[in-house]
């Protein structure tokens, strides 16, 4: 249903480029967000009515008088009923306030156990009406030690327009990412730039770089037994979810978004 209500609104459309060395698992369907995956997340914040906050970046958490305090790095502090935390599992350990002795040596553990793959992603820019001359939309490469996917994303997302300049996207292998996560990026970026002139030699030159440190890209170790959620505190409510309590995929954020509002749902 999901699915269905993001094609109907068209958030995602099933994906018809050609995607090479892509596998493919029997009865399963691919889609593409033609606007980029956060179209997603802004279709179901503004279908929720939210009052939405960004930028903000929360550094403790503790008990006061019945109700969460929730302090971040800017701004003075906020009080909340219920805290639901879906952010990338060892940022939840790295919380300070109360929240440290609240969290008990079990779940610690389990938390603990979590692990993602790091990587790298580059985006090049073009001016509109510059041509890439590949037989592909996008193409899983197996044989380099830095670059695991590349995509030509306007082409992939099926939205080639001649006022819009294309744009290739680049993500490096997890072995690449762990190996340079700490390295300065802009050397990281002149690697993968070299590693990509030999893969696609006809690559124009590009007007613009971006290149993207992305320490917590997927899930290699979900929470033991995958719930979806774990409730860290009942009365007021602290709860933690995320694709971290299942898979990183679609599916397992939909997964855990649910088993999080039924949590919740008795708190309101």
């Amino acid at each position: 249903s999901f699915y269905e209500e993001l094609v109907s609104h068209g958030v995602l459309k099933p994906l018809t480029a050609p995607v090479e060395g892509m596998v493919v698992r029997e009865g399963s369907c691919n889609y593409v967000a033609p606007q980029g995956i956060s179209s997603v997340v802004k279709y179901y914040l503004e279908q929720s009515g939210a009052d939405v906050s960004y930028e903000q970046h929360v550094t403790h958490i503790s008990l006061r008088d019945g109700r969460w305090e929730v302090s971040r790095k800017a701004g003075p502090p906020e009080q909340f009923d219920v805290v639901i935390l879906t952010m990338p599992v060892p940022q939840i350990l790295q919380l300070q306030g109360d929240i440290v002795n609240i969290i008990n040596e079990s779940q610690k553990q389990q938390l603990e156990s979590v692990s993602y793959s790091s990587r790298y992603a580059l985006g090049l820019f073009y001016e509109a009406g510059t041509g890439i001359a590949v037989p592909w939309a996008a193409q899983y490469i197996t044989d380099n030690p830095c670059i695991r996917f590349i995509s030509i994303d306007n082409k992939k997302r099926n939205i080639e327009s001649p006022e819009v300049g294309p744009s290739v996207v680049v993500h490096t292998t997890v072995a690449f990412g762990s190996q340079h996560l700490d390295s300065d990026p802009a050397e990281v970026q002149q690697v993968i730039l070299s590693h990509l002139q030999r893969i696609v030699p006809s690559l124009p030159k590009p007007s613009n770089i971006k290149c993207q440190r992305w320490r917590y890209s997927q899930v290699t170790r979900a929470v033991p037994n995958c719930p979806g959620q774990m409730i860290l505190h009942t009365q007021p409510l602290l709860i933690c979810g995320g694709d971290g309590f299942t898979r990183s995929n679609f599916d397992g954020c939909i997964e855990s978004a649910l088993s999080l509002a039924e949590a919740v749902r008795p708190h309101l």
